[in-house]
């Protein structure tokens, strides 16, 4: 019974943990297509020249 109830507890643990990867996955994009959003919609600096959007 031990062993069945470990293999049924590192099956949850597999899922769990692919479910986390995937949630991840999607926020990475979500934040990547953001970037990509603000790098390419970047307004102009006040002196002409168009200027970071980020402070790094």
């Amino acid at each position: 019974m031990v062993p069945l109830l470990l293999v049924l507890l590192l099956a949850l643990l597999l899922f769990g943990a692919g479910f986390a990867v995937k949630i991840l996955w999607l926020v990475a994009v979500v934040v990547l297509v953001f970037w990509l959003i603000g790098f390419v919609a970047r307004g102009t600096h006040p002196s002409g020249g168009r200027h970071r959007w980020y402070r790094w």
